[in-house]
């Protein structure tokens, strides 16, 4: 890992959403309540009340929206609004982890699976968080989130999909560098040094130890192999496995510069991938934003504001630029 990756994913989080001081509940489900009676919406007056305020006190805008005007604020918004803006005005009113099991469900209802979206959430939320969304996804979809994978993964990515849905991956931040080496070269035996792939090696360590001692193996592996170890993953994996190793090395390394290839990918080329676009920026606003911003500069030389702004359009787009920018 370069200097400057080590020195940024180093950083405090630091999110560009944060909760509003002064902040008056009612006079603030007043204006929505305005801007959305009669004829037309006040979409402005929208965006800049969600904004402006945390999720915390989303959550209380709902409460008290409910208690003035006996109606449900996403409900009343979600009928005043549509499309891309819609979808993500619903995301913000969603309290995180909540957000995290409607993702998810999303992506596996239907025919075909969104493997990224389970990759993005199951790489990068932490053991309490996974446990919480276990248990809102089984009361709120009607059966476990394993029994959800398990039906539409198949393979190593099933298994690696469900060693990180077991929410136990140690977070002690502790680095044991004689156990770096050792699983270094279990890693290269596993791999490159053999006939064939012994993936179950390669789950047990990437899904089981900290990404602190995933960062000191990943640099013995280094030594000892002679090459990256991205570079053996490529040539001993493919398809949806490859990927999540991959994330799984991405995210251990710089959490920041992570999510800032999501936001990239989900620009780049032609068309926009919004579902990623508007699930990074809803998850992250209130976190690191800022940093994945400076990651964003960073890897590739320009603003992430203005490459949102060249994406998208309406008023998705200046709710977008509201939660990149911050306050």
């Amino acid at each position: 890992m370069d200097q400057q990756t080590q020195s940024s994913a180093c950083e405090p989080p630091k999110g560009t959403v944060t909760p509003k001081y002064p902040f008056n509940a009612e006079e603030d489900c007043q204006k929505l309540r305005d801007a959305m009676k009669g004829l037309g919406t006040n979409e402005r007056v929208i965006i800049t009340i969600l904004s402006s305020v945390s999720n915390a006190q989303r959550q209380e805008l709902k409460i008290k929206y409910k208690q003035m005007f006996g109606k449900d604020l996403v409900e009343d918004l979600k009928s005043e609004l549509s499309g891309d803006f819609e979808d993500l005005v619903e995301g913000l009113m969603l309290p995180p982890r909540e957000h995290d099991a409607y993702c998810l469900y999303k992506a596996m209802k239907g025919l075909g699976t969104k493997e990224s979206t389970l990759i993005e959430i199951l790489v990068t939320r932490n053991n309490c968080e996974i446990q919480e969304i276990k248990k809102i996804y089984e009361k709120k979809y009607g059966c476990t989130l394993e029994a959800a994978i398990t039906g539409d993964t198949s393979g190593d990515f099933k298994r690696l999909m469900l060693s990180l849905v077991n929410g136990h991956r140690d977070e002690s931040g502790r680095v044991n560098n004689a156990q770096a080496v050792a699983d270094a070269e279990r890693l290269r035996k596993a791999g490159i040094a053999k006939l064939g792939t012994d993936e179950e090696m390669f789950n047990t360590i990437m899904a089981s130890r900290s990404f602190a001692q995933l960062r000191a193996t990943f640099d013995a592996y280094h030594k000892i192999a002679r090459e990256d170890i991205a570079q053996s993953i490529k040539k001993e994996f493919s398809g949806d496995i490859e990927c999540a190793l991959l994330a799984i090395v991405d995210a251990a390394r710089n959490i920041y510069h992570y999510f800032a290839k999501q936001l990239h990918c989900s620009m780049a080329g032609l068309g926009t991938n919004d579902t990623t676009l508007i699930r990074v920026v809803v998850t992250r606003s209130e976190i690191d934003m800022v940093n994945i911003k400076r990651s964003y500069r960073e890897l590739y030389k320009k603003d992430l504001s203005a490459d949102v702004k060249g994406d998208t359009s309406g008023d998705y787009r200046k709710l977008l630029l509201e939660l990149v920018a911050g306050y």
